[in-house]
């Protein structure tokens, strides 16, 4: 497969965003307060370093294969664990992961787009499915713990 320099651009600038999310799901998971939380954030960043040796692939001209993705969605956990200040700071990890997982479901919305090759668009978008669940958990965590998304 030959990548065409756009293509090359917007899949270094996924690679980018991947790497900041796996960074940040692992800073979170070692400040969040709740366990079952610290355990969401720490799956996350699993799936985003799958996600960055899946790109790493594509920009070594290798189409991969297509994970099966998604898993269950967190049961609530006991919110009296944490302080009200770590609940609000766990509420804010959250909410700013959230954001995050938006904003990355977008770029892979537009960048899709831009690809010849069935077969990358197919890859990507599989991530960006994944990228929605992501989402998903987030806003499942945050409703059944009463926090707002």
């Amino acid at each position: 497969m030959n990548l065409t320099p756009k293509e090359q651009d917007l899949l270094q600038s996924m690679l980018a965003q991947e790497q900041v999310c796996a960074e940040k799901y692992e800073k979170y998971s070692n400040s969040a307060c709740d366990v079952q939380l610290q355990n969401l954030f720490s799956g996350i960043g699993q799936a985003e370093r799958q996600h960055i040796d899946t790109i790493n692939q594509l920009l070594s001209g290798t189409i991969p294969q297509a994970g099966n993705g998604g898993s269950a969605l967190p049961t609530p956990s006991n919110p009296s664990s944490c302080a009200a200040g770590d609940r609000q700071k766990d509420q804010f990890l959250c909410s700013d992961s959230l954001a995050m997982e938006k904003h990355v479901s977008s770029e892979y919305n537009s960048g899709i787009f831009a690809f010849a090759d069935t077969g990358v668009r197919s890859v990507l978008n599989h991530i960006q499915k994944e990228e929605q669940e992501h989402g998903e958990k987030l806003s499942a965590y945050m409703r059944l713990n009463g926090m707002s998304c």
